[in-house]
């Protein structure tokens, strides 16, 4: 059932690339002095030969590309020879507004169908979809059609999970925007309509979710112990399909903390030395672990903390994502050297991540081997326009509507 109703997307002209040239990128062989490094092509044998899990082969679809290799459960280690990368920040609810960012990206249709068009693009969502707005569901059910879709066409779409995934499954729902625990209650009673079939309930929410919302908000009685009431079950209806164990944090577990694409690593917050010298295949089985339940005997103890707690945690992590103006010169030259000792050991020109709004939109630092693409765009952040990272073999550009206008663009070459 399509969708009559008008997007907030700029539909008149489309969007324009922007393609600066930096100097060519030195990825300086540093490593800490308190941490042993090994060469990156040795390591990085090491963590794919470790693998435990089974590969799997995504088709090539109708093009004649090779196959996409996923290895790890989560996927941890992705082979996508030739394919054209995108890279979507923090979306926070705001159903619109990711509609709008896959559109720009040129992965979702435009008329309203939800049809798939990136052919053999391989998407990344970069995690936060849940908190501060109120169609989380609904995102993650676009998501995981556009998953189904993809693979028929040879491409894919992955999520990395990010903090606010992390604090929902552990309970703090802090940021839950109101019509968030009201979206859970429509879902469940969706899902009870379903059957309790949850592939069937889950990959169609997205589209039916909208008219249950218009429902929702017809005018109802103002009377305080009823809204009390109603509150109450939309909590109740969160912590069922949240908790350890839950339906959708069982979903949120399909999704790694860490992804690696080519040479490119992608995770919510940022990778440090220590998390590559851990294990990264080891810390998204850790976190799918506990977001299932796999252990009930265990609860607390289990949260997995090098991935989802402490500032320096792969989901809270802001070392590479902070503004950098406040920073002396010796501070940056710390943080380039520990961001260069990661990408050696992981085996990755660059990294992408997001957490921190960018106002500047998606942008570039430390020679272009970080990538900032959160950019605040939920309604529930900053409200700006959507923005996109593409990645085409060894260049990137950053891709947004052509009435966006800012005052740096920065793409870069990868040698």
């Amino acid at each position: 059932m399509g969708r009559s109703k008008k997007r907030g997307c700029n539909r008149r002209n489309p969007p324009l690339l922007f393609k600066l040239r930096n100097p060519k990128m030195a990825m300086a062989s540093l490593s800490l002095n308190s941490l042993p490094m090994q060469p990156p092509s040795q390591h990085s044998r090491k963590l794919i030969d470790g693998l435990s899990s089974t590969s799997l082969n995504y088709g090539s679809g109708a093009g004649t590309l090779k196959p996409i290799v996923i290895s790890g459960d989560p996927p941890t280690f992705v082979s996508a020879p030739g394919r054209r990368i995108v890279a979507i920040g923090d979306l926070h609810g705001d159903l619109s507004k990711a509609r709008c960012a896959l559109e720009l990206a040129g992965v979702l249709s435009s008329d309203g169908r939800d049809l798939w068009t990136g052919q053999e693009t391989v998407l990344v969502q970069l995690g936060d979809i849940l908190d501060r707005g109120e169609d989380e569901i609904a995102i993650l059910s676009l998501l995981r059609s556009l998953q189904i879709q993809a693979k028929e066409h040879g491409g894919a779409v992955f999520q990395v999970n990010g903090n606010h995934e992390t604090m929902n499954v552990e309970g703090d729902f802090r940021y839950v925007d109101a019509g968030a625990f009201d979206e859970c209650s429509d879902f469940l009673e969706y899902l009870d309509d379903r059957g309790h079939n949850w592939e069937d309930a889950f990959a169609s929410w997205a589209e039916v979710s909208e008219s249950w919302k218009d429902e929702r908000k017809m005018p109802q009685s103002s009377w305080g112990p009823w809204n009390l009431v109603k509150r109450q079950k939309g909590v109740i209806a969160r912590s069922v399909l949240l908790r350890p164990g839950g339906p959708l944090a069982s979903e949120l577990a399909r999704h790694p903390v860490v992804l690696k694409v080519d040479d490119w690593v992608f995770c919510h917050g940022g990778l440090l030395p220590h998390h590559v010298t851990y294990g990264i295949e080891k810390i998204n089985k850790e976190v799918s672990k506990w977001m299932t339940n796999a252990d009930e005997a265990d609860s607390e103890s289990q949260i997995p903390f090098i991935a989802t707690r402490g500032y320096d945690s792969v989901v809270w992590n802001r070392l590479y994502s902070r503004d950098t103006t406040d920073l002396e010169d010796y501070h940056i030259e710390q943080i380039q050297s520990i961001l260069d000792s990661t990408l050696q050991v992981v085996g990755a020109k660059a990294m992408v991540v997001g957490h921190t709004p960018q106002t500047t939109g998606v942008n570039c630092k430390y020679n272009c081997s970080i990538w900032r693409v959160d950019v605040g765009m939920s309604s529930g952040v900053l409200d700006s326009r959507p923005e996109v990272l593409e990645i085409r073999g060894n260049k990137t550009r950053v891709i947004r509507s052509e009435s966006d206008t800012f005052s740096e663009l920065q793409a870069a070459d990868y040698v």
